[in-house]
């Protein structure tokens, strides 16, 4: 059969830098697919790079790859960035203990493991032993633990492995007395929690899907089911769905003291309904504490038949809420915790009190309060960081917690909340001294004048002579807050004098409801509009000008790269787009993309809102007259997430397009999906190949 497509060869003028590297781009064919939306007619030229499982698709991505790794690994500095990596990845980590039948558990990383390996220890002053290894799940390091649960009575632990970085989880149950791999497994697990009951366990699944559209179908139809030990999947027993609605999404927990099963429904990424039901009478039925939609509403912990949930509902910014099982109606709730000016992001029960973790201004703040919501004290923190998992039990005063920010990597406090003392438990040795960096806040009006939050994080001693090679960050969408949090791979680029910039975009959570809701539907528009101001302040301030700036992001942040590369072309040097929504048209038609249109909207809703998605939306709004930055664009092929078609069919039209001399070119992992569970070693692969590029253009010198 002819192939469809032909490679054409075309040589490209990089940058004024010498001895720069030539360039040749595979040319994508081109069909005449178009839609209707309303009244307007949309080419979609590339369209035929959706089918992930054509051979034309195969050949494409094996070019484009080929294309891509001829140009990097002519670059300069890269054995020594992939030393570096290496080095600096090399140091133990440690994560935070939890409690589970009087041991303690807890993950552990000795250096370059790809995957963290599950301890355990009666004594945390013992050497532990090892639960589960994951690294021995597959051969390449690519099958990754997504979650764990050890039953109450500390005999089984039961665990969910994602394969090359899809969503798609397998469950599996190990004794822990005998060390056996039990004979249950549970398949087409997705957005799922795991809950044990009676010797059993509560999950989310879908049915199986078709094999050729197991990563890019839409999920719809999830399901809770219940699976005895011991017995078939086939035999599990359903316990909730909806027939009529396909897109609701169903999260089974149960309360600690094993009194009532917990139920979210969902239809977005945010937003949820919540029912209980009394596992203690067979006869009891579901009990409605929140059937909106609308609002967050999360059952954080349970005493007798007084229900404390978290919500948003009538409290941006969150509050504590106590609602007696058997009066759940709104006029018989019991404000616990009232909304505040910061955030309150979870809360924990132990000891008889209740510690609340709050962002203000990005960063976290802890405070300690009695059950009845009365302030007893602050847990003070090392710095401007973020606070992790907190770990505890109610009738025990021992308090564990993670705290990192920018130059800390992960420390793991404990804290007793009798003597309001914290105690380092661990830190990490790593092969720099955290004291050679800065790490401050910095505000910026946008173009509206909204004050906006800035992170900056460089080496002491930083010239504002506006040459610095400077790295912005963003992401702006979904809820999700940009907190202080340490990564080795961006201290590789200011270990080597650049400058990180993190900003707190509207669409995120930083400041609860209002500050996301700002920044979606018909308002996304000032998400784009942060980081542009986000760029522009960082030159005006001197940090570094548009020859020396770069902009990074991933997912919903990877639209953010396209969109602003595509409106302010100028503004920026180096553009790193990863895992992207880029064709905002069709991101509701793959996996579980239609969940995002309580951020997005979707190009069905309305003239409007198609309007206003096609004006701004990546792969459609690439001009021929301009000169782009140089765009490394970075997926894979299990990414099932945000399908890796957005990426191909923008990098597509981008090498067709672009006007000016600098690459446009496209890194396609393979074995790899959206992020999670990525082993080390490809993390490693890909960052020598990202920064080697960034690097390069920024002309920075190792």
């Amino acid at each position: 059969m002819m192939k469809l497509f032909v490679y054409l060869l075309a040589f490209v003028l990089m940058n004024a830098c010498a001895n720069k590297p030539s360039l040749d781009y595979p040319l994508t064919r081109k069909d005449a697919t178009k839609d209707l939306y309303f009244e307007t007619e949309v080419a979609d030229p590339y369209r035929w790079l959706e089918d992930d499982h054509s051979t034309e698709t195969a050949d494409w991505v094996k070019a484009q790859n080929e294309t891509t790794f001829a140009y990097l690994e002519t670059l300069p500095n890269r054995d020594e960035i992939r030393r570096q990596l290496t080095d600096l990845l090399d140091y133990p980590k440690h994560g935070t203990p939890f409690k589970k039948a009087g041991k303690y558990f807890f993950f552990k990383n000795d250096g370059l493991q790809n995957q963290n390996v599950l301890y355990g220890t009666d004594d945390l002053n013992k050497e532990a032993e090892v639960i589960l290894d994951p690294n021995a799940l597959s051969d390449d390091g690519t099958a990754a633990l997504s979650q764990v649960e050890i039953s109450d009575d500390g005999k089984y632990l039961a665990y969910m492995v994602a394969k090359s970085g899809s969503d798609w989880n397998e469950i599996f149950v190990k004794d822990l007395e005998t060390g056996q791999l039990l004979d249950d497994h549970l398949e087409w697990v997705k957005f799922s929690g795991l809950a044990w009951y009676d010797n059993g366990l509560f999950y989310s699944a879908y049915n199986q899907p078709v094999e050729s559209k197991k990563l890019s179908a839409s999920n719809e139809y999830q399901k809770i089911y219940y699976h005895k030990l011991g017995t078939s999947q086939t035999d599990d027993r359903l316990i909730m769905e909806d027939r009529d609605r396909p897109k609701r999404m169903f999260g089974a927990g149960v309360t600690d003291d094993k009194r009532f099963l917990v139920i979210a429904i969902s239809e977005a990424s945010h937003g949820n309904a919540l029912l209980v039901r009394d596992l203690s009478s067979n006869d009891s039925d579901y009990v409605p504490l929140m059937e909106s939609l609308d609002y967050e509403f999360h059952l954080e912990d349970n005493l007798g038949d007084d229900l404390f949930v978290r919500t948003n509902y009538q409290a941006p910014k969150y509050r504590l809420l106590k609602i007696n099982v058997n009066q759940p109606g709104e006029a018989h709730w019991v404000e616990i915790i009232p909304e505040k000016e910061e955030v309150l992001q979870t809360v924990s029960f132990v000891s008889g009190r209740i510690v609340a973790e709050y962002m203000k201004d990005a960063r976290s703040v802890v405070y300690v309060c009695q059950y009845d919501g009365t302030f007893d004290h602050e847990i003070e923190l090392p710095g401007i960081g973020n606070t992790g998992e907190f770990s505890g039990e109610k009738d025990d005063s021992e308090l564990f917690f993670s705290y990192s920010s920018f130059n800390t990597p992960g420390e793991v406090y404990t804290y007793n909340l009798d003597k309001k003392e914290s105690q380092l438990f661990f830190r990490p040795q790593v092969k720099f001294n955290p004291n050679d960096f800065v790490v401050k806040q910095e505000f910026f009006g946008s173009k509206d004048g909204t004050r906006v939050p800035l992170f900056l994080v460089h080496k002491k001693g930083v010239k504002l002579n506006g040459n610095n090679p400077t790295l912005l960050y963003g992401y702006g969408g979904f809820n999700v807050s940009l907190t202080p949090s340490y990564s080795t791979t961006r201290m590789v680029f200011v270990n080597n004098g650049g400058v990180l910039a993190v900003a707190n975009l509207r669409g995120g959570g930083e400041y609860g409801e209002a500050w996301h809701q700002a920044g979606t539907k018909r308002n996304k528009q000032n998400v784009f509009d942060d980081f542009i101001g986000a760029a522009e302040y960082l030159i005006a301030q001197k940090y570094t000008s548009s020859q020396k700036l770069a902009i990074m992001g991933g997912s919903n942040g990877g639209l953010l790269v396209g969109a602003v590369i595509n409106q302010r072309p100028e503004l920026f040097k180096v553009a790193l787009p990863a895992v992207g929504v880029m064709d905002m048209l069709r991101f509701h038609k793959f996996t579980i993309g239609w969940a995002w249109a309580g951020d997005y909207g979707t190009s069905d809703d309305s003239s409007e809102m198609f309007d206003y998605l096609y004006a701004y939306s990546p792969y459609h709004n690439i001009s021929s007259k301009v000169d782009y930055p140089a765009v490394l664009v970075t997926t894979a092929d299990h990414d099932d997430r945000v399908v890796p078609a957005h990426s191909f069919k923008y990098i597509a039209r981008l090498q067709e397009l672009s006007a000016g001399p600098m690459p446009a070119l496209i890194r396609i992992d393979t074995n790899a999906g959206h992020g999670a569970g990525k082993p080390t070693a490809k993390v490693i692969d890909e960052y020598t190949d990202v920064w080697s590029f960034l690097f390069y253009h920024l002309g920075m010198v190792v």
